[in-house]
């Protein structure tokens, strides 16, 4: 069974998020999914190159009331 985890760093500037999502990326087993809510724009580019490299599905990204909602899946 897969699970869903929320990472809140609204406010935070890059890299901080990234290096926080990190974190939990490398405890997510294949197919789970993280969703990011920030508030930094640069974060869709960073999160998209930082799934390249950490062999993650960048699976959308919306934006809200100034929130960006980023969902990334752990790949194997």
């Amino acid at each position: 069974m897969t699970k869903k985890i929320l990472l809140d760093v609204k406010g935070l500037r890059c890299p901080i998020p990234v290096l926080r999502a990190e974190k939990i990326v490398k405890k997510l087993k294949t197919g789970d999914t993280l969703e990011v809510l920030t508030t930094d724009p640069k974060s869709i580019q960073d999160f998209k190159a930082f799934c390249k490299v950490a062999n993650c599905l960048f699976q959308s990204f919306k934006k809200t009331k100034g929130v960006f909602t980023i969902l990334i899946c752990k790949g194997i």
